[in-house]
């Protein structure tokens, strides 16, 4: 009798240690709680599979919330008619002190410098290449008018040859940069009203 539990013990063991050193090498034992091994936390470019290991974590955010210190969602849509009802939505940020409009104008210069130059006169390194066309000169009175709604919209989705930023710059930032470039346009055009007219030669010439 001690025998056969013997023999039918030896047989058990060589059977789950077959069973079990036929997985790949590469891969980790069974995990028998989940939770405590892997990190719940989603790292970019990390390999998800929180799921099959028994883990359910989605990592989108509950709809309707917006993450903690960030601006309500922008959500007119992406066409003519939204571009038309942004020129009544108004810059949701307090007015920017030295620091911050230094930040805007670091914001400025990395992403919009490329094209519009750092004087937004459209003499950036891609408009003088000969790249790209069609870059906006801010300084000029349509854009100095227009509404700071609609150049939210445009740094949002894009219109023309110019893309989104949305991925780049957060509404916050967006809203940051949209303000430096109101400022800049205002010192601009009180500079032109204030420069001195020129003097008519002909009045001054020899008779």
């Amino acid at each position: 009798m001690d025998n056969k539990i013997f023999r039918f013990g030896t047989v058990l063991i060589m059977t789950v240690t077959a069973f079990t050193s036929c997985r790949d090498k590469r891969e980790p034992g069974r995990v028998y709680m989940p939770d405590m091994a892997y990190s719940r936390a989603y790292e970019t470019y990390a390999q998800n599979n929180l799921k099959q290991d028994g883990i359910n974590y989605i990592n989108y955010p509950v709809d309707g919330t917006i993450r903690r210190g960030d601006l309500f969602p922008y959500t007119l849509p992406n066409d003519s008619n939204g571009y038309k009802m942004a020129a009544e939505v108004k810059d949701p940020l307090p007015a920017l002190d030295s620091n911050q409009m230094l930040e805007a104008q670091r914001l400025f210069n990395i992403n919009c410098a490329i094209c519009h130059g750092a004087n937004m006169d459209a003499q950036g390194p891609l408009a003088t290449s000969g790249k790209v066309g069609g870059i906006a000169n801010l300084k000029l009175d349509q854009y100095v008018k227009e509404p700071e709604g609609q150049m939210f919209h445009v740094v949002t989705y894009g219109r023309n040859n110019m893309g989104s930023y949305a991925s780049q710059l957060s509404r916050k930032q967006r809203w940051m940069v949209i303000q430096y470039i109101k400022s800049e346009q205002a010192k601009a055009s009180a500079n032109k009203n204030t420069a001195p007219a020129a003097k008519d030669s002909s009045s001054t010439a020899k008779k």
